[in-house]
């Protein structure tokens, strides 16, 4: 047995293990905190900073800097619906908003002031952060917000854009119907100044704005009708677009992706968005019928179907850096992912969906009757991706975490 401490005599601080933790050297604490970041989950980063001061101290403040600065963008996390049609914003939850991290499926609930009272709805998803418009009697205020951080940052009312484009319809209907499919890119260049580029689906235009704007600027050109719904990825839009284009003059069927860049400073002092820039051609013998793009990992993929019947047809995925080297060779893995097909494309990590092995496509069969069918890409083969207790979605009765996923691919739906 170890002796008691001489009367008088006082325990050394190190013994005690909370001791040693907080005195950690800074370098090595802002190493870890760093790793988090990179990780890709922010929570991760505010639970290590709240262990205690000295950690606290000697990394940096989300709050203040959650928007202009991208790590501490929630990258992977969604939002939910609650079940029940409740769509994020409804009045009936209070302001009360469910998410969701589509790497490590944990589940938080935040609440967001401004969705309360019906004063704005939630528009896109971008990075994790929330493009918000307004009602009518603020002109469609346009918002990027932070979830977590409740760090705002105010953008161009949409409306003077909305009344140039649509006409003289009511405001609400006007802003709605801009706004409807839009697909949000934020890019934040080295002097901090935030760029948020729309992608109105509608119309075909983009539109881009600072918030130092006091007007939204849109594109001198549109998009082809023949093109799919674009994917937001570091700061630019990438569209897969159909023949005919004006990209390339041919006639054979043909799918080009194309890139757009955040908005450029011209000569006379005036911001521009350049052309989109043909990036990969596919020839339609190599995929027949395009899915769009998804973000799996650090890669963007390319997915489509090869035969004329979509609903069984073997789905092929391919890596855009191999297209934009013209190499055509399908992939038969994703990592363990599981990838959810619609008007936007997620990939969800298998920490996610335990119950499926993943590699999985999960997307809407049109078969009578339709149903979401999971197709395996290491076997070829095809499946439900629910059990038959919850084929009815968010209707009353029992949902499954699939059918929520599934209802972020399609926000019109909310």
């Amino acid at each position: 047995m170890s002796s008691p401490p001489a009367p008088g005599r006082k325990r050394r601080l190190s013994s005690d293990p909370g001791s040693r933790w907080a005195s950690q050297p800074e370098d090595l604490i802002g190493v870890v905190a760093s790793r988090l970041l990179l990780a890709g989950d922010l929570l991760d980063y505010v639970r290590f900073r709240a262990v205690c001061t000295a950690w606290r101290s000697g990394t940096d403040e989300p709050r203040g800097r959650g928007v202009a600065d991208p790590r501490f963008h929630p990258w992977r996390w969604v939002m939910l619906p609650e079940g029940h049609y409740l769509y994020p914003g409804h009045p009936k939850l209070g302001g009360y908003v469910r998410f969701l991290n589509l790497d490590t499926g944990a589940l938080v609930r935040s609440r967001i002031p401004l969705l309360t009272g019906g004063y704005h709805c939630a528009m896109d998803s971008v990075d994790g952060l929330l493009l918000l418009l307004g009602n009518p009697d603020w002109e469609g205020a346009v918002r990027l917000l932070h979830p977590f951080t409740g760090d705002i940052i105010d953008f161009p009312p949409i409306e003077p854009l909305a009344s140039r484009l649509l006409g003289t319809c009511p405001a609400m209907l006007r802003n709605r119907r801009l706004t409807k499919s839009v697909c949000a890119s934020v890019s934040i260049n080295t002097a901090g100044a935030i760029t948020v580029i729309l992608d109105l689906y509608q119309v075909r235009h983009i539109a881009f704005a600072t918030s130092i704007d006091r007007e939204w600027t849109l594109s001198t050109w549109k998009f082809p009708p023949c093109c799919y719904y674009p994917l937001p990825f570091q700061g630019k839009l990438y569209v897969v677009v159909d023949t005919p284009t004006p990209l390339v003059e041919d006639q054979d069927k043909v799918h080009h992706v194309v890139q757009v860049d955040p908005p450029i400073t011209l000569e006379d002092g005036t911001r521009a968005l350049p052309e989109p820039k043909l990036i990969a051609t596919i020839p339609g013998h190599k995929l027949l019928h395009p899915d769009g793009l998804v973000e799996c990992g650090s890669e963007l993929l390319v997915l489509g179907h090869n035969d004329i019947d979509m609903s069984w047809s073997q789905i092929v995925i391919f890596k855009l850096t191999d297209l934009v080297l013209q190499r055509f060779i399908p992939i038969q893995s994703i990592g363990g992912n599981t990838l959810f097909l619609g008007a936007r494309n997620i990939s969800v990590s298998s920490r996610v969906l335990p119950t499926a092995k993943g590699d999985n496509v999960v997307y809407y069969n049109s078969s009578e009757p339709p149903y979401l069918v999971q197709y395996n890409l290491t076997s070829g083969t095809f499946s439900p991706a629910i059990d038959t207790c919850s084929l009815y979605g968010r209707a009353p009765g029992p949902s499954s975490l699939v059918h929520y996923i599934f209802s972020c691919c399609d926000r019109d739906e909310w």
